[in-house]
């Protein structure tokens, strides 16, 4: 390459040479020289007699075909096995390809024996399987740039791997074994004991998490109660055995989805049928009963300062699609977040919560709606933080936040253009991640059966009126309260007097 460039730049010289000789040349000879505009004649527009013209072809070179204006996006092609699993991808232009393994299990499922078992399994995910050690795991993970990851959540769980689509074979045949196969070695459950421990113990530093918990340990009976962290009295009895009988009594086939994005589906159903068609054909199982009750949790720390939550019931769920996708456009609306980013831009300074109140109420240190959204149910509701001398009226200033928003004409339509807007702009973004577009298929086959267009989501959220707002925020507080707190709790108003606010008779 060198070589090259160095033969083209001495041409340039000799090339550059000639046309110094030329200039120095006689009146007579330059009037009798065919005029050009020399070797950079191309920069200034100047035509020159030595080149063809630009709309004749050059021979010799064959163009390639040009892009279409519009480029068909690609559909989720589904497969269901047998046995039950089933098998999802969507084909893209992408190098890279995203595959993973969604489980519908979670902490919903566990008992009082297997208490933390699914927070235990997010942990120990990848590591040393029947055929693999970990650390045959781990570089056969880097030999191939790869990146692997776990989540778990109340009601399902995930196991992803991102690397080149050239390596898929091996993508899928390195998950299926560490979902399918984990040995569940004592050391490597210790030492994720060890660490689960320590996590537990930085909770105090994280109240926003705690409180989010706080909430669904208050407002439900039943499954939904169950703590996703992993309560400290059950590291003590969590092993091997209890994780073994955990997996094999919830990840069946009915319940697991390979999902793929950048993968073409005849590929992967060659690549992964043989791997999970001999899962054995088991019958659904029932989901666990989880009723919604509303309650107060209370507890006292040394933090300096006092941070709250207040939350209600949404209704139907995931399944309740329509009401589901008008409570995450309100959610936008009413937005929030940090006072300390008060002054910056793209901050969600035009939402609700931070024209209302954050640029209002200076002891006010954090104030966001939130939402947390299961199959049948869900939660909705505000956060704060604050001083303990100014809780009782940030509580109040929640409150009279939730009733605003049921009340008609309390929210304009320029603030539902912009919500709806966002939503929209925060869901096509997200989209654009390989990993993000396998987890979407993944989880909506789990919910639906099936897997939704965007632009279904799309033309639901244009579809929005202020009474759609206004009727499912009635709806929502209508609803039991759910109140939690967390630090200098002394000055936190009672739970009684907080819900009369919203069920005044």
């Amino acid at each position: 390459m060198h070589r090259i460039a160095g033969s083209r730049l001495r041409s340039l010289k000799n090339h550059a040479a000639n046309l110094g000789a030329s200039r120095f040349a006689t009146s007579s000879a330059v009037a009798t020289r065919p005029t050009s505009g020399g070797f950079f004649s191309w920069l200034t527009g100047e035509r020159s007699s030595s080149l063809p013209p630009m709309e004749i072809p050059l021979s010799g070179i064959n163009l390639p075909p040009p892009l279409p204006d519009h480029v068909e996006p690609s559909k989720t092609k589904i497969t269901t096995l047998p046995n039950g699993v089933r098998i999802a991808s969507e084909t893209s232009s992408n190098p890279a390809a995203s595959i993973g393994i969604y489980l519908d299990c979670g902490s919903i499922y566990e008992t009082p024996l297997s208490s933390g078992a699914s927070h235990l399994l997010e942990r120990l995910a990848f590591k040393s399987t029947t055929n693999r050690s970990h650390l045959r795991i781990v570089r056969e993970v880097e030999a191939i740039g790869g990146n692997t990851g776990a989540s778990a959540s109340r009601e399902q769980m995930g196991y992803t791997f991102d690397a080149l689509k050239t390596y898929v074979p091996e993508m899928v045949e390195l998950l299926v074994d560490c979902v399918r196969n984990p040995v569940f070695l004592d050391w490597e459950i210790n030492e994720e004991l060890q660490k689960l421990k320590a996590e537990i113990g930085e909770l105090a530093n994280n109240p926003q998490g705690l409180l989010l918990e706080a909430v669904h340990s208050a407002g439900y009976s039943g499954a939904l109660a169950n703590p996703l962290v992993a309560p400290e009295f059950a590291l003590s009895r969590l092993d091997g055995t209890i994780l073994e009988e955990f997996i094999a009594e919830n990840y069946t086939a009915p319940r697991m989805v390979l999902a793929a994005s950048g993968v073409d589906h005849e590929e992967l159903l060659s690549i992964a049928e043989p791997l999970l068609s001999d899962l054995p054909k088991v019958p659904g199982v029932k989901v666990p009963e989880s009723a919604y009750v509303g309650g107060d949790y209370r507890r006292q720390a040394d933090c300096g300062s006092t941070h709250v939550a207040l939350a209600f019931e949404v209704p139907g769920g995931w399944h309740k699609e329509k009401d589901a996708i008008v409570l995450t456009v309100l959610q936008m609306l009413m937005g929030g977040g940090g006072s300390f980013s008060a002054g910056g831009p793209g901050k969600g300074m035009h939402s609700r919560l931070y024209l209302r109140v954050l640029n209002e109420y200076q002891q006010i240190q954090s104030f966001s709606a939130f939402n947390s959204i299961f199959n049948n149910t869900g939660l909705f509701g505000i956060y704060a933080c604050t001083g303990s001398n100014f809780v009782a009226k940030a509580v109040d200033i929640a409150a009279s936040e939730l009733i605003s928003i049921a009340t008609p004409g309390q929210v304009s339509q320029v603030q539902l253009n912009r919500a709806k807007e966002s939503t929209k702009s925060a869901v096509l973004m997200n989209l654009e991640s390989r990993m993000i577009v396998s987890e979407d298929i993944g989880r909506q086959i789990l919910t639906y059966g099936e897997r939704k267009p965007v632009e279904h989501f799309l033309k639901a959220v244009d579809s929005i009126t202020l009474n759609d707002i206004t009727n499912i925020a009635q709806k929502v507080i209508s609803s039991p309260l759910t109140m939690a707190s967390y630090g200098d709790v002394i000055n936190v108003p009672t739970y009684e007097s907080v819900n009369s606010l919203f069920h005044r008779k």
